[in-house]
């Protein structure tokens, strides 16, 4: 243990990525389906990813559960082969590009988007280690790589087919390509309050593509997955796992030093902290990790979500931001302004006749919620009522926003809460006053 707690930041993710990938795999094959986890890997390669599939459905769990480990340690791989060094936002990266593997990035259609940034990387005369964050993040268009490959321009899926091979692969090189100079100008439009950054240019890179692959073509957009496909789901097997890898975590937190003092000096720091693990040490941050991924299954058992595919994905890709300035204490008034517009919402519903489907368990609201997560800061720095008003700003813009995309971003949810931001922070900045002016004026 001594070993590990000294090593450098870069160093103890690689290793937690490790960790993360292990417990993946070794699930896998502990899953009862895991005698057909192969061919079901295959189904999940070889069927559309459209959002919100759900994996256990396609291919089931021991797949599914294969696909995430792969795809973890293919991450790792990137940062080892290129010889990057692991900081918080490739925490953001990792885990989010992981969180995916259960409803729609595989070991097949990640790669496209990656070789379009190596490209550029290779144009820009710029090391591959400094860009492998954004050749995770390309990867959130990757339901678009599997529609080109396998039915653009049908309907329903015709197979593997060269001209859709040689779409994806020159689709994907486009947006790997140019992805890293949105990814730096991002944080310029909502001025870092959206925590999943890489959202907005692919969420803006998706809607382009989708007018003018579509739209402008005249080429009818898939349906989404059937409804009945996400009833494939099962609360043991993600509570079971979840427990277990988050409760490993806060041992091995205890284990390496960390007292809940520490974690409590997180938890209520006054400042806007942005990079955890090196701010208050890894010991910390590995609490953080543990609780924090404690704290949003708990959220789903008690709204009563289906843990399908979708609901055990979006779990790791709420946990994305563990290092990025996400902890329980900035991330409930998110949750509370989901469930109190939730309610309202429904009561007003019932007023006007309208056929209310968005209860707080409904499957794209549990999604939503995940990303809403991203406005943390906003909380922090403005104080946990107007964390409650933007939570429900984004609940009642995050369903409408996919029709923009056609549903072949994943990030739909950061994309929408980079749009709250354009939307609020502007007020905000005019009328409010943030948690630090206001004990000023108190002390004054």
């Amino acid at each position: 243990m001594k070993k590990i707690r000294n090593l450098s930041e870069g160093d103890f993710l690689k290793l937690l990525f490790a960790f993360f990938s292990l417990a993946f795999l070794a699930a896998a094959l502990c899953m009862g389906d895991r005698s057909t986890m192969l061919s079901g890997l295959w189904q999940i390669l070889s069927q559309p990813s459209k959002i919100s599939t759900n994996y256990f459905a396609v291919g089931g769990y021991a797949a599914t559960f294969l696909n995430m480990g792969l795809v973890c340690a293919i991450s790792l791989g990137l940062f080892l082969v290129f010889h990057g060094t692991p900081n918080n936002a490739s925490t953001l990266a990792v885990i989010l590009t992981l969180g995916f593997c259960s409803w729609g990035i595989n070991i097949l259609n990640m790669w496209p988007s990656i070789f379009g940034v190596m490209i550029y990387g290779l144009v820009k005369k710029e090391k591959m280690g400094s860009l492998v964050n954004a050749m995770l993040f390309s990867t959130g268009i990757a339901p678009l790589i599997t529609d080109l490959m396998l039915r653009y321009p049908n309907a329903e899926a015709v197979g593997f087919n060269l001209p859709g091979i040689g779409l994806a692969l020159l689709v994907g090189f486009c947006i790997g390509f140019f992805l890293p100079a949105g990814l730096a100008n991002s944080p310029k439009v909502h001025k870092g309050f959206d925590l999943y950054s890489a959202a907005l240019p692919i969420g803006m890179t998706a809607f382009f593509l989708n007018a003018t692959l579509y739209k402008t073509l005249g080429v009818a957009l898939p349906a989404a997955p059937a409804a009945e496909t996400l009833q494939v789901a099962s609360r043991l097997t993600v509570n079971v796992f979840c427990c277990i890898l988050f409760g490993l975590c806060i041992v091995f937190a205890f284990a390496l030093g960390c007292r809940p003092k520490d974690y409590w000096r997180l938890l209520i720091d006054p400042d806007l902290v942005t990079n955890f693990s090196s701010t208050y040490g890894n010991a910390t941050f590995l609490m953080n990790v543990g609780v924090f991924g404690l704290f949003i299954l708990g959220y789903y058992n008690l709204i009563g979500a289906s843990f399908n595919g979708v609901t055990f994905g979006i779990i790791f890709c709420m946990l994305a931001t563990c290092n990025s300035g996400s902890h329980p204490g900035n991330v409930w008034p998110i949750m509370l302004g989901y469930v109190l517009t939730s309610t309202v919402c429904g009561w007003l519903s019932g007023l006007v006749g309208g056929s209310f489907a968005m209860g707080i368990n409904a499957q794209a609201i549990c999604v939503g919620l995940c990303y809403a997560n991203g406005l943390s800061p906003i909380a922090d720095k403005y104080g946990w009522k107007f964390g409650v008003l933007a939570a429900g700003m984004h609940y009642l813009l995050v369903t409408s926003v996919p029709a923009l995309h056609g549903g072949f971003c994943l990030y739909n949810g950061g994309f929408t809460a980079a749009l709250i931001c354009i939307i609020l922070l502007p007020t905000l900045e005019r009328f409010a006053k943030t948690k630090d002016e206001r004990k000023a004026l108190k002390n004054s």
